[in-house]
């Protein structure tokens, strides 16, 4: 128990913030949830498996002492590395995969993690260990909870994650099971005050190094990629959900809500999908009834709610994480036109689709 936890703890507290969330928060919302998570988890598998039979196999041929202090001096290198600034766009590798929700996932995140610090973790933790399966199970288990917590940090906390505190934390996990590990490890004879002193000297000097890009990325008020995205994310649907609600002609107009039957009530619902963790619920495809089309909405708010849309989506069409928002854009297109325009696979092609059926020109896009 007390290896799966230890295994848990590294692996969960390592990747708070990292990519693996950021593909988990991708993933999400083009595939159910329950599919995203047992494609996380058979990638964390195969990809630790892998990691734990290596370390496994290294233990038997290294004398024990040697591991310890090379697993020390390894976790410190994990703690330096867990505080380098994260902006790299490695979330896109798992659009290249076209094999079906849970074989898509567990590829990107098995191909994700290769050579990265939680499958060198992997490896540490069981070349130091009589029970490796048990570490298998807590950094696969790790693995999974991550992805599972970064799936609704992106939508319930929008830009309020403590992402450098939680680097901060990550790092001293790190360093504090390093530098025990040396200790333990290392003979005494050469455990003096001007080694000490010299060792400390030397990772308060990698520590600056790295630390300073991101002090300085935070001076800019520059935010990293998986909070950028959460932020954006977040902020449209709270603008969708202002201007939606200035839409509805309330019960005073319709006599009674119909809720999910009706375009506004249903495109709320969407929106709601983004907000909150019940995102990922399944809908049916929503079939517009004619007395819904007929209403009287504020074809100019409508609009104004439509621009706001195309406004995030026109950067990137093709993007998972806008699914959700594409279910949007075409309830608002419905109620302008009674109709709407199925796929957005790029701008330019969008804008043909659009100027066809928008005859009025009520849309400006900006």
């Amino acid at each position: 128990m007390q290896e799966i936890l230890k295994a848990f703890m590294l692996i969960f507290i390592a990747e708070m913030g990292d990519k693996t969330q950021i593909l988990a928060m991708a993933f999400a919302t083009k595939f159910p949830v329950k599919k995203v998570l047992l494609g996380i988890f058979l990638g964390a598998f195969l990809n630790h498996g892998m990691a734990v039979a290596l370390g496994s196999y290294i233990s038997g041929y290294i004398p024990v002492n040697v591991v310890q202090i090379t697993a020390g001096a390894a976790f410190i290198g994990f703690s330096i590395w867990t505080l380098k600034s994260e902006d790299s766009e490695d979330e896109d590798e798992g659009q290249k995969f076209k094999s079906g929700p849970v074989l898509t996932v567990a590829l990107a995140f098995f191909i994700g993690e290769l050579g990265d610090k939680t499958q060198l973790t992997a490896i540490t933790l069981a070349a130091d260990t009589a029970y490796p399966l048990y570490v298998l199970c807590g950094t696969v288990l790790g693995m999974v909870v991550t992805g599972g917590i970064g799936i609704i940090i992106g939508k319930k906390l929008g830009d309020k994650m403590p992402e450098f505190a939680v680097k901060i934390l990550a790092a001293s996990v790190f360093m504090f099971f390093g530098i025990s590990k040396l200790y333990r490890s290392i003979p005494r004879q050469y455990i003096t005050l001007q080694s000490v002193s010299i060792f400390s000297v030397i990772i308060l000097i990698l520590i600056l190094t790295t630390l300073m890009p991101v002090i300085e990325r935070r001076k800019q008020g520059k935010i990293s990629l998986f909070k950028t995205k959460s932020r954006e994310l977040y902020n449209y649907y709270k603008q969708a959900e202002e201007n939606i609600n200035k839409i509805c002609l309330g019960v005073q107009t319709c006599g009674e809500c119909q809720g999910n039957s009706c375009i506004v009530g249903y495109t709320k619902t969407l929106i709601k999908r983004g907000l909150e963790e019940d995102e990922f619920l399944e809908l049916g495809a929503f079939v517009p009834k004619e007395v819904a089309l007929s209403k009287k909405y504020d074809k100019e708010r409508v609009s104004e709610a439509l621009n706001i849309t195309l406004a995030l989506l026109k950067k990137d069409p093709s993007k998972n994480e806008y699914q959700n928002i594409h279910e949007i854009r075409k309830q608002l297109e419905t109620i302008l036109f009674n109709k709407s325009i199925d796929h957005m696979d790029s701008w330019e092609e969008y804008q043909k689709h659009l100027n066809d059926i928008d005859k009025a020109h009520i849309v400006k896009i900006y």
